[in-house]
């Protein structure tokens, strides 16, 4: 037992001389077993990288490709899309409330007529199926393909789309949760137009009532 405390005190002496204690400083730098993220492939700004030919880290944005902001000639459209429609405006189109009420129905702004509203019915189809489907599902059933992987969307009602009720889940409603998210969910303001918002709050209706027929 003796031997084995030496022996003990000898490999704690060890180590302790080769990767030193705790707020130590050494001019070289120390031994890593695990690396973790102190070295990170990065270009950090305004600084030398050796990673381009001409050493600059700074790049220019990628060919047809535009950062948002700074639009040419003043112009406040990226890809056809105003800027603003992103949010940051008031009224019901751009918050889903009516006052301090979640508001229902498509806003004016929208100007819908028939053949309009069926090209947003199909735009909402287009963008549920980029966003939304992958957790909430194809039909809306909370079955999307996350639940494959364990994320428990499926056990939650609310991720069930086609079978929410109008009153707990006004429109103005689903348009802030598409916004800011709500539990599990993370908002989508960043990435939805407002207009696209309002699509997929149309198709969603045709999953209901697509639902609400096959009964």
């Amino acid at each position: 037992m003796r031997y084995f405390f030496l022996i003990y005190a000898l490999i704690a002496l060890i180590v302790v001389g080769i990767f030193g204690v705790r707020g130590q400083k050494f001019s070289k730098p120390p031994v890593r077993i695990f690396p973790d993220m102190d070295e990170q492939d990065k270009l950090k700004a305004q600084k030398p990288d050796a990673f381009f030919a001409d050493g600059h880290g700074g790049r220019l944005p990628v060919a047809q490709t535009q950062p948002r902001g700074f639009n040419p000639q003043g112009e406040k459209s990226i890809g056809g899309i105003p800027e603003y429609e992103f949010g940051g405006q008031t009224g019901y189109y751009y918050t889903g409330h009516v006052g301090d009420y979640y508001g229902v129905g498509m806003p004016e702004e929208l100007k819908l007529t028939n053949e309009s509203a069926a090209e947003l019915i199909r735009r909402g189809e287009e963008r549920y199926g980029i966003y939304c489907a992958v957790c909430h599902g194809a039909s809306g059933d909370g079955n999307g393909i996350t639940a494959q992987y364990g994320v428990p969307v499926a056990g939650n009602p609310n991720a069930k789309l086609n079978a929410i009720s109008a009153e707990t889940y006004p429109d103005g409603r689903l348009f802030e949760v598409i916004t800011a998210g709500k539990g599990q969910m993370s908002g989508y303001g960043y990435n939805i137009p407002v207009r696209d918002r309002w699509a997929i709050i149309a198709y969603i209706h045709t999953l209901q009532a697509a639902k609400a027929s096959s009964k």
